[in-house]
């Protein structure tokens, strides 16, 4: 998984003479930023999963800033938030919004949707509130849960590889 993501992530080197990433800085030259080693790439995949929850835009920047200020493995922190897409936004928004409405107790609202900017203002402070306690209550289960099965998962990676190193090694010898 490590090489495979390093084959395909853009090369930090090129990333940190762009154009228009200069306004950065230095900010983009710490190695943990891009080092892919358990601690650094769990926690990115754990914020990125977090925000890809969060019900604001601009989630790849929120993604990138926390992962710069935290120093996580940034192409992964930010690779992540892609989980909500296009396609995934309208069913997330949706089961976000009944899981708020269980949390807050209140009976989801009987709506036929329209796409128009009139219904959604309208609309906003019946939905408003459910769908954000609903969203931001994932992302905190979705953070946790990434980091929990990611740390295991690494963990359990390496047992295996130790193992296997250590069978080689007996019947070698």
């Amino acid at each position: 998984m490590k090489r495979f993501l390093q084959r395909h992530l853009p090369d930090p080197q090129q990333l940190r003479s762009h154009q228009s990433l200069r306004f950065l800085g230095g900010l983009l030259h710490d190695p943990r930023l891009w080092h892919f080693s358990r601690r650094c790439t769990v926690n990115g995949l754990a914020a990125g999963a977090f925000y890809a929850f969060v019900p604001f835009p601009w989630q790849m920047l929120l993604a990138a800033i926390t992962a710069i200020w935290l120093r996580f493995n940034l192409p992964v922190a930010v690779a992540m938030v892609w989980i909500s897409n296009p396609l995934t936004i309208p069913p997330i928004a949706y089961a976000n919004y009944r899981f708020g409405s269980w949390l807050l107790d209140k009976p989801p609202a009987d709506w036929a949707f329209e796409p128009s900017l009139d219904w959604l203002l309208q609309k906003a402070g019946e939905f408003g509130p459910p769908l954000l306690v609903g969203s931001m209550a994932t992302a905190v289960v979705a953070g946790l849960l990434t980091f929990v099965v990611a740390h295991l998962i690494w963990r359990w990676h390496i047992i295996t590889k130790f193992r296997r190193r250590r069978r080689i090694i007996s019947s070698s010898i």
